[in-house]
């Protein structure tokens, strides 16, 4: 078996049980391979031939097997800030729940106790905005949504947050 076909295996197993979305260490880890300037340039060559696609700095996919284009954009989000508290917040979750009637296409928002950053992805744009808030006063405010594996704010933080970030809150209903 090939490295590239050994990739495309580890890649179809995560697929199974709910993965599909992987950073380069984590790749490197499932292939047992130090993950080094030879394994990144690696992963670049696969891409470049059309085995695997990157998604954001760091994070790749397969094309043979890619996650649920529904949840992909979540999935890619925990990626990128899975060490820090995030959370769907601001016009996304506003969005989500009825309080704004416009309806967010392409485009999540997602607070984050991480750098802010935004990030263009074949799902979507994801949008990190930095939050100085302590985690024990956002903790109370959120509620995990199972269907996406993320948190979400209450409508309430995510009209704080707006505010905080100086949005456009001009937007809300009622």
């Amino acid at each position: 078996m090939t490295r590239s076909e050994k990739l495309l295996s580890i890649f179809a197993n995560t697929v199974k049980a709910g993965g599909g979305v992987h950073t380069t260490s984590e790749l490197a880890f499932m292939m047992g391979e130090p993950p080094g300037p030879a394994f990144t340039k690696f992963l670049s060559d696969c891409a470049r031939k059309g085995v695997i696609r990157r998604v954001a700095k760091g994070v790749f996919e397969s094309v043979l097997t890619p996650p649920e284009p529904s949840t992909a954009l979540y999935k890619i989000i925990r990626k990128l800030r899975g060490s820090v508290l995030s959370y769907i917040s601001l016009e996304s979750q506003l969005s989500f729940t009825g309080d704004i009637s416009q309806l967010v296409m392409d485009r999540v928002t997602v607070m984050t106790k991480g750098r802010s950053g935004i990030f263009v992805t074949p799902y979507g744009v994801i949008e990190c905005i930095h939050t100085k808030k302590s985690v024990g006063s956002i903790a109370p405010c959120l509620y995990f949504d199972a269907d996406i594996g993320m948190y979400r704010a209450t409508t309430e933080q995510a009209i704080a947050d707006l505010k905080d970030c100086n949005r456009n809150v001009q937007m809300l209903e009622g």
